[in-house]
């Protein structure tokens, strides 16, 4: 049985592209950051750490 670590570290592999758009949401206006702002991106990265 895999280790949630491990199972992290398979998701962050796979997800790298979800995770750089979700990080540039962010980083693009964090002085304005507010809730559900990048929702969409969020929704995607967390939709394939699921699947992974």
């Amino acid at each position: 049985r895999p280790r949630p670590i491990q199972k992290f570290a398979v998701a962050v592999g796979q997800c790298s592209a979800e995770a750089s758009l979700y990080g540039k949401c962010i980083v693009a206006d964090y002085n304005a950051i507010h809730k559900d702002k990048c929702s969409k991106e969020f929704l995607r990265l967390k939709d394939c750490y699921l699947v992974s």
